[in-house]
């Protein structure tokens, strides 16, 4: 019998835990956390893990993931909720709409989450707009779905290709990458490919049916009982402001430490959320003569509408950290390495397939980067647009191991197939064209 090299082995074990994930969620309806836990000590056998380090990994995936989330996740819809309920956000969608029409209103839509999601971390963005998102679906009497593609894109586009997001700005130093550079052939590679993972491909989900939870869906209000427009921008956008600005702010030189450790503090997303939260009850709420009872009501239904969605994400992290303890990131990347293609192709290719098997598109760009950064100093290949082409491959067809599928399809209320059907093939088109406008680019540069 023909003996399978480990990077073999280890393709067919992430294979096999995929379709078993899928398997037990899609087809036999188990509760997602448990069919996770499951998967992961499957996997963690196939690998040969040594058996005391299993639970130690899949606790520790569990504490990681939720740990930099709930508290985010928890602000983010408490602040949503006052957004919806105050008024603010049909406000701030029939603002949208007079402006662009609802013939363009994804393209506003896209436009708006291309541009929250440079400052924003992912996550934060997401739980951000997703009330803007329902409010313009009811405004606008148009699908749901179909409205919050673009600006799923626009967000996951910041993600991946753009500094100071994680991936980006830590391969920049990487390759030896200029960061403004880098930002600008972002946007240059990423607005196109925005357009068409977003608006363009959203025209063929206009059939896919959302059921939302009553997360952000609040009651109507009185076009006389609204918040006025600057009240609602300025408050609904507070978290981009604020984080734009301490972003700019720890960019400067001369500070000295006690100075950059505030920023640093003030600037962290979870005290920007609080901080948000606060400001959103006096300035939507009780400024405005709502009863705090009242909101703090709403924040609790939030909360409550909010734990599944943790629980699945705790999920994914449990597989993802069974995936990196077990070495499938190293061996897919050697696998892949001595494949013979163009090298921006090839950084493409390994952060794709690891994005693939881990689920995380931070792990896998920083992983592929460490992968070919000898290969960007022999081969002249120009490192700002590596950054790119790795940027594209980590965003690659998210599915069932990655949160952001999970969060997608639990905030608006989808099936499996719906959101492979949507949010996985709008990753991948990110991905794809992503690639190809970078080596259209490359080709000019």
């Amino acid at each position: 019998m023909l003996a399978l090299s480990a990077e073999t082995t280890t393709l067919i074990v992430v294979l096999i835990a995929v379709l078993s994930l899928i398997a037990m969620i899609a087809w036999a309806k188990v509760q997602p956390l448990l069919a996770f836990v499951v998967t992961s000590i499957l996997a963690a056998l196939l690998l040969n893990m040594p058996l005391d380090k299993v639970t130690h990994s899949i606790e520790k995936g569990i504490g990681d993931m939720v740990g930099s989330l709930a508290v985010l996740l928890a602000f983010g819809a408490i602040f949503g909720k006052i957004v919806a309920d105050s008024g603010a956000a049909k406000k701030i969608s029939t603002v949208l709409i007079d402006a662009f029409g609802n013939k363009r209103i994804t393209l506003a839509l896209c436009l708006t989450g291309f541009i929250v999601g440079i400052p924003l971390f992912y996550n934060v963005g997401f739980v951000l707009l997703v009330p803007l998102i329902f409010s313009v679906a009811r405004q606008s009497d148009k699908p749901l779905v179909y409205l919050a593609l673009p600006v799923m894109a626009g967000l996951s586009i910041a993600h991946g290709f753009l500094p100071p997001h994680p991936s980006p700005a830590a391969i920049v130093p990487m390759f030896g990458a200029n960061m403004g550079l880098t930002l600008i052939y972002g946007l240059i590679v990423g607005i196109p490919t925005a357009l068409i993972a977003g608006p363009v491909f959203a025209l063929s989900a206009k059939h896919i049916v959302a059921n939302p939870p009553k997360l952000f869906v609040a009651e109507e209000v009185a076009d006389d009982r609204l918040p006025s427009a600057a009240n609602s921008f300025l408050t609904a956008l507070l978290p981009v402001i604020l984080l734009t600005a301490f972003t700019l702010l720890g960019y400067l030189t001369g500070l000295d430490t006690q100075t950059k450790q505030l920023i640093a503090f003030l600037g962290n997303p979870m005290i920007v959320m609080l901080v948000s939260v606060v400001v959103a009850l006096v300035t939507l709420g009780i400024g405005r003569q709502m009863l705090l009872g009242d909101l703090m009501n709403g924040s609790g239904t939030a909360l409550r509408e909010i734990a599944p969605i943790l629980l699945i994400i705790a999920g994914a992290g449990a597989l993802k950290q069974i995936f990196v303890d077990g070495g499938v990131n190293d061996q897919l990347g050697l696998l892949l390495k001595s494949l013979p293609v163009p090298p921006l192709v090839l950084g493409w290719l390994i952060a794709g397939v690891i994005r693939l098997s881990l689920g995380s598109a931070t792990v896998a760009g920083l992983t592929a980067a460490g992968l070919v950064a000898p290969l960007v100093k022999v081969s002249g290949v120009d490192p700002n647009l590596m950054v790119l082409a790795i940027g594209a491959g980590s965003l690659m067809f998210s599915h069932v191991n990655d949160s952001g599928f999970w969060m997608f399809k639990e905030y608006f209320g989808l099936s499996v197939k719906a959101t492979l059907r949507s949010w996985t093939l709008m990753e991948g088109l990110v991905g794809i064209f992503g690639l190809i406008f970078t080596l259209i680019l490359s080709c000019l540069v």
